[in-house]
């Protein structure tokens, strides 16, 4: 049995957000055809800490090693590394905000990048240690056009998950929506989930 990781970070309810409801949609498709258990972590939800020089301490620190408080500041970084360790497929959805990343989910990457867990530094650069995972980005945004020079989201999220090894990612986007014919852009989009998970 295959495992789901589905990982939300819009500001907005299921039923208003263009981007939660792009990635249900892949969620549900490819849980369908695969069989896949799925974990949800809402990021927007969960008030994820920012990271701190302890916090870093801590999570650099073996899990033997830690202190109580130690391990009190790791421990939620240990929860989410655990779950992209088990996971096969992972499915993000998120806007852009101010042409970058929801400021929940750059967060979770500070916390799920762990030096000698997820990657590991050798003698020729950085090395992912998360590798034959597939991941896919559904994203939407109000004017900034994915792929476009001032797009630093789609470009960064999808450079921050080769880094950790998860090199297999693809896009759906609706994008510039709020400007003309932005439902159309939406209807397209949801056209494309439901090919790109069928």
């Amino acid at each position: 049995m295959s495992n789901l990781l589905y990982i939300t970070a819009s500001i907005r309810s299921d039923a208003d957000s263009v981007s939660r409801g792009l990635g249900q949609q892949l969620v549900d498709g490819l849980a369908a055809r695969t069989g896949a258990t799925v974990t949800t972590r809402d990021l927007a939800a969960n008030d994820l800490p920012f990271m701190t020089a302890d916090r870093f301490g801590a999570n650099l620190t073996p899990a033997a090693d830690r202190t109580a408080a130690q391990a009190e500041l790791a421990a939620i970084a240990d929860t989410l590394i655990a779950e992209l360790q088990a996971t096969d497929t992972i499915v993000i959805a998120t806007p852009i905000y101010n042409f970058g990343p929801p400021s929940t989910l750059k967060a979770w990457a500070d916390l799920v990048a762990r030096a000698g867990t997820t990657f590991r530094y050798t003698a020729t650069g950085p090395e992912g240690l998360l590798t034959g995972k597939t991941a896919y980005l559904a994203i939407a945004s109000g004017g900034t056009q994915v792929g476009s020079d001032y797009d630093f989201m789609s470009r960064w999220l999808t450079f921050f998950l080769g880094f950790l090894g998860i090199t297999k990612v693809s896009i759906v986007a609706a994008d510039g929506i709020m400007g003309e014919g932005g439902e159309e852009k939406i209807i397209a989009a949801k056209e494309a989930a439901e090919k790109l998970a069928a």
